[in-house]
């Protein structure tokens, strides 16, 4: 398993859809591409996928490689394998970085989220996903504080690492 994808930020988004990459995620999406040689574009796969997703969910080689594994082992015809296709294969966009540490989202991407001037980048292991600013934080900030809300108030996330607790 290659390195992580780590941290947040923002980035300007030009007319044309361009937009810079985070430099140390295109250091992993680099480790993750098993094609990538120095000077050359890494690739990976944009999931814009089904209606309920309100972000673009970027894969490194590696991480689709590994879902297409587990969809390829799932009977043929199957409910489960043709909305996994449809999603994975379907409703996603192969693409690679550009000479100066960008992507170029078409505008059926950015329209998807209403991307416009401003892109935000979040890490989630070995994807990363592109948000609206505004719907980040009107959405996932949100679920946060419901979840912060449902446990005690000095709950340590951290205690998550050990597996259920006994009895649990």
């Amino acid at each position: 398993m290659s390195r992580r994808f780590r941290g947040e930020s923002r980035h300007k988004v030009d007319t044309k859809g361009r937009v810079s990459i985070p430099a140390l995620f295109r250091r992993v999406l680099e480790a993750a591409d098993p094609n990538w040689k120095s000077g050359e574009n890494p690739e990976l796969v944009i999931v814009y996928g089904d209606h309920r997703r309100n972000y673009l969910e970027c894969y490194t080689m590696e991480a689709i490689d590994e879902v297409d594994a587990k969809i390829d082992a799932m009977p043929r015809g199957s409910m489960q394998r043709k909305m996994l296709q449809r999603l994975f294969h379907g409703q996603s966009y192969p693409t690679n970085v550009d000479e100066t540490g960008r992507l170029v989202l078409p505008a059926k991407l950015r329209d998807k989220i209403g991307l416009e001037k401003e892109a935000f980048f979040i890490a989630a292991g070995d994807t990363f996903q592109i948000w609206h600013p505004d719907t980040y934080e009107k959405e996932e900030l949100a679920k946060t504080e419901e979840w912060l809300d449902e446990l005690p108030e000095d709950f340590d996330p951290l205690s998550f690492l050990d597996g259920p607790a006994e009895g649990a």
